[in-house]
């Protein structure tokens, strides 16, 4: 098997010592079904010592206590395989946590600090991190722009950008900030930082069992205490059989137990348990945490998904995409005042501006010493930005950036006119999704930039995939209906909320649910948090703030929406696996009761149909092949059923044909070849 799919020999050794630390009777009753197993292999050990001290022989109470224990054992180690491969993750996470050295300051832009260390940090008190050194704890951005690496966190080696204001200012501790400098306000505790309560989530120290995973729990308990009462009229039945063809049947504890083992459905009450934690642990593999078993079962059933537009769908950033030049005005010209007006404008939109310039036309950055310039910095009221620049103390410049009705109404101020012409160009960069910014210089307008949403890459695709799993997306956004729609159009998404409050996210949530639909959202900002929290299955961008992954029931550590494909998957295959596993495990138990009850009456012969050699021998290659089948399923219980798109029916009939199937007839050849080889002696 693959290491991915089962296990290492570390892995293999810790999950050993964890099985027989499970034997305890504080962990053996949490599992109703395997506790009626470990309470009769208890009472098995109590009469095979009596028997021992008595000084009475012993039949096959011994291999059949043995092969008991295994059952038991196995049983545990698939759960501490489970439980392992995710702990395996929580230990890397873990060996970021380490007493990081942070320059604590005393107000924002202080540049003299006092060195402390990390777990000295209260809430509130503002660090100062430069290029190089170690984010100390969870944060917000409260001043400056820098590259972090998140690589012990996402396991993704590209860096992120992190910065004041917006969505994209919550930091991790534990991250390293390559360029520039952070400085950053601390928002947990030492002991409560988002690392922390990941490595918590991962272990499942407090997992709780899903609704679903519950209802199977109660299910195979009743089936267990009908077999119970089944294998107990075993007794007074053998009797009277036994009176009639002139034959006493001595049915021995050891024998009845094995029956009683061999009937119940231990197969998949001993494989659940581990069924729920790999679908968590296949989670963690995508660099998904999931807070809950109960969130990756929702996702195998959502049939809607809602997706936040800017830093979900698009890079959350608008980057300059093309110079729009007015008549008797040359591009060049244009990304040249622009890009002047630009060179103070910290903003992603500033830069890309910048950037654009340069690469269009080799335009680079100017001395700025040299000149005498005077910035006018963004204001919400006038909602323009720009630069004057002079020589000699008189002005020969003075350019201004921003939204089309501040510029207009600016050069109308000064006596110029915006023609209809170019007002016409306005609306056609605004019909395609794009944002228009405007450039004047003194009274004429020099043209405008197109600033352009960049949708993620392969987005398209991988909505049209979910189309065809049955999952309807739909695109929420704060832009205008004109802009939302040709964004929607070019992500692909099935339908789009525009000009969207926290509020009518809610009502849109609310709505599907209240129809019966099972519903998905995708956010970053804390104006996504009321949604994550409402809907089935939240699941917050790790680029996000620290209240939409607080609200979230799942984080994706590489901030990628189309993640959502495997997150669904995994749902399917957890509920697949489940179904299949429990098919077979109870068309196994059917098969072993036509197998083995028949032996124990050899003297009506045609009962016999397997030609098994002898009741004892029946009944311990019985109790082999149900410990034997445990561990031979651990695999599939965590890789998981393969999910192929099919309908409820199909996938229904399949599991009834191979798992259905397959548990009926693979007993008669287990059960079998075990007796042969009992019968010649080698075991």
């Amino acid at each position: 098997m693959k290491s991915n799919y089962f296990v290492s020999k570390e892995l293999f050794l810790s999950s050993t010592g964890n099985a027989f630390q499970k034997f305890s009777p504080k962990y053996a009753f949490s599992n109703p079904v395997m506790a009626t197993v470990w309470v009769g292999t208890l009472l098995l050990l109590f009469q095979i010592l009596y028997r021992i001290i008595l000084g009475e022989p012993l039949r096959n109470e011994l291999p059949i206590f043995f092969w008991l224990v295994l059952t038991l054992f196995f049983a545990n180690f698939a759960e501490s395989v489970a439980e392992g491969r995710g702990k395996a993750r929580a230990d890397s996470l873990r060996k970021t946590r380490s007493s990081t050295i942070t320059k604590k300051v005393n107000a924002v832009g202080d540049k003299n600090f006092t060195e402390i260390t990390s777990s000295e940090l209260k809430v509130g008190d503002i660090v100062l991190v430069e290029a190089g050194s170690i984010i100390p704890c969870d944060g917000e951005v409260i001043l400056g722009i820098a590259s972090v690496d998140e690589s012990a966190v996402t396991g993704e080696s590209a860096p992120v950008i992190r910065e004041s204001g917006g969505d994209r200012s919550a930091v991790t501790g534990g991250t390293k900030v390559i360029s520039d400098y952070l400085y950053i306000q601390i928002t947990a505790k030492p002991g409560e930082s988002f690392i922390d309560k990941m490595i918590s989530m991962i272990e499942g120290a407090s997992r709780q069992k899903t609704p679903n995973e519950i209802a199977l729990g109660i299910l195979l308990f009743a089936l267990t205490i009908l077999f119970f009462l089944g294998v107990v009229t075993l007794i007074p039945v053998a009797n009277f059989v036994g009176n009639q063809i002139g034959q006493k049947w001595n049915f021995d504890f050891s024998v009845w137990l094995a029956l009683f083992v061999c009937l119940i459905p231990t197969t998949i009450a001993a494989l659940l348990s581990a069924i729920g934690i790999s679908g968590m642990e296949r989670l963690i593999r995508y660099n998904v945490i999931a807070k809950s078993g109960k969130a990756v079962e929702a996702a195998g059933d959502i049939h809607v998904l809602l997706l936040d537009k800017t830093g979900t769908i698009t890079l959350g950033n608008r980057e300059a995409h093309q110079f729009y030049p007015v008549d008797g005005v040359t591009e060049e010209e244009l990304a040249d005042a622009a890009q002047l007006s630009s060179l103070s404008d910290e903003t992603p939109e500033g830069r890309s501006i910048v950037v654009l310039a340069k690469q269009k036309y080799a335009i680079r950055e100017r001395n700025l010493n040299a000149l005498d310039v005077r910035w006018i910095p963004f204001s919400a009221s006038t909602r323009m930005s720009g630069v004057e620049v002079y020589e000699n103390g008189l002005e020969v410049r003075n350019i201004r950036k921003g939204a089309f009705d501040s510029i207009k109404k600016h050069i109308e101020s000064l006596g110029g006119v915006v023609s209809d012409k170019n007002q016409l160009v306005i609306e056609q960069i605004s019909r395609k999704g794009s944002t228009p910014i405007l450039v004047s210089e003194g009274k004429k307008l020099l043209g405008v930039i197109e600033l352009k949403d960049i949708v993620k890459g392969g987005l398209k695709e991988r909505f049209g995939y979910l189309r065809r799993m049955g999952i309807r997306t739909v695109m929420i956004t704060g832009d205008n209906p004109l802009t939302a729609a040709a964004i929607a159009a070019e992500a692909g998404v099935d339908d789009f909320i525009a000009e969207a409050t926290p509020e009518a996210k809610l009502k849109r949530i609310r709505e599907e649910q209240a129809n019966g639909y099972l519903v998905a959202m995708i956010g970053d900002g804390t104006n996504d948090a009321p949604a994550l929290a409402q809907s089935d299955v939240g699941v917050a961008m790790n680029t996000g703030t620290q209240t939409a992954r607080e609200a979230g029931n799942m984080i994706d550590l590489d901030s990628n929406p189309s993640k959502l494909i495997e997150i669904v998957e995994i749902g399917k295959q957890l509920l697949m696996t489940r179904g299949a596993l429990t098919t077979f495990s109870i068309a196994n138990d059917v098969a072993k009761y036509f197998a083995i009850l028949p032996a124990l009456f050899l003297p009506l012969a045609p009962l016999n149909i397997m030609q098994l050699s002898s009741p004892d021998n029946a009944i311990l290659s019985a109790v082999i092949f149900n410990a034997l089948v445990i561990p031979a399923l651990i695999p599939l219980s965590l890789r998981g059923v393969k999910y192929v798109p099919k309908s409820p029916d199909q996938a229904l009939l399949r599991n009834f044909l191979i798992y259905g199937g397959g548990g009926m007839v693979f007993p008669f050849f287990g059960i079998k070849l075990i007796d042969v080889i009992l019968s010649g002696g080698i075991l």
